[in-house]
């Protein structure tokens, strides 16, 4: 049996009504196709669907962040049994000017609906209901901070920094990692755990066998706390109206809470040091929490601990059948 990689997209734009319009691809055959291709050698699955979608469409793409999904099928050539493996993105196009190659008959820009009328495989069709499901996540999520990221106008004496600085990740993820905070690092970039501490916790990720992009990584409290202090009672209040909004989107399976704060005010842990590392079911969700990165940095010897903890988070979660691909 011989075996093939290819790559590719689905590549959507905003209808007037606000609902996606997707690309499609006419083959030579009558069929209805995404732009995908072979990936050669030296290539990653994302610099191959890059190129095949430019050679095929024109299109010059960046893929949506946390949506990567696989199909695969079999065929015959000549008797010859072969099995193919498609790596898939998702890339959001504004005003596209598609030019197709001389592969292809035509393109349509086609509702969901009109899609799963049109597409004549079962993979495919599942691959669109996956992308159609992620699209509308990803406006619920963005409208969702657009929400939140309005809160400093709205509450007098604010002492936070003015800038959101939102969760990342895959809105699908299974993980949710949930910190104090952003620092200083995350505030200028409103990138959330890029700083020192977002370094070492990549580190202990990796030792566990975790895997940050499959990961939904956020903090209590969404805005930095000027010389990096404690959030008050008063900020936690008004922000984790929207962490849990957040988390109702996303419906993680496992939440992992770094630091004293993140801990007591989720799961109510009352001491990390005697409860790092426990496993604790609340509802549907598995919750472990752990010390803070940042603790790590000011006492080396918090690094051990962390690393234990979420290997022992890791083989939980392994055992329930999380952080799959």
């Amino acid at each position: 049996m011989k075996f093939e990689y290819s790559a590719g997209a689905v590549i959507y734009k905003e209808g007037r009504d606000g609902k996606p319009l997707f690309l499609l691809l006419m083959k030579k055959n009558n069929e209805y196709d995404i732009p995908k291709g072979h990936i050669e050698k030296g290539e990653s699955s994302e610099e191959a669907a890059r190129r095949e979608i430019k050679e095929e469409t024109g299109l010059d793409v960046n893929f949506i962040p946390g949506f990567s999904t696989v199909t695969k099928y079999f065929f015959y050539v000549k008797k010859e049994k072969t099995m193919k493996t498609n790596r898939l993105f998702l890339s959001r196009m504004d005003n596209p000017k598609v030019r197709i190659s001389h592969e292809h008959r035509g393109y349509y820009w086609l509702t969901y609906e009109q899609t799963m009328k049109a597409i004549k495989y079962k993979n495919t069709r599942q691959l669109f209901t996956e992308a159609n499901w992620y699209i509308e996540r990803c406006n619920e999520m963005e409208k969702l901070n657009r929400e939140y990221s309005k809160l400093p106008e709205k509450e007098k004496g604010w002492g936070l920094s003015r800038r959101l600085v939102p969760g990342e990740g895959p809105l699908s993820a299974k993980v949710m990692i949930i910190g104090q905070a952003p620092g200083r690092n995350e505030d200028e970039r409103q990138r959330p755990f890029i700083g020192r501490a977002g370094i070492l916790l990549g580190n202990v990720l990796s030792k566990a066998r975790l895997k940050r992009e499959k990961i939904y990584i956020t903090s209590i409290v969404q805005f930095f706390p000027p010389e990096n202090r404690m959030p008050t009672d008063k900020e936690v209040e008004l922000c984790l109206p929207f962490l849990k909004r957040q988390i109702e989107l996303i419906k993680p399976a496992f939440i992992i809470t770094l630091g004293s704060l993140s801990s007591g005010v989720l799961i109510g842990v009352k001491s990390i040091e005697k409860d790092h590392g426990k496993i604790i079911r609340k509802a549907r969700t598995v919750y472990m929490p752990t010390y803070h990165p940042a603790a790590a940095l000011r006492f080396p010897r918090l690094y051990k601990p962390i690393v234990e903890d979420l290997r022992k988070f890791s083989a939980e979660m392994r055992k329930a059948g999380g952080n799959k691909e």
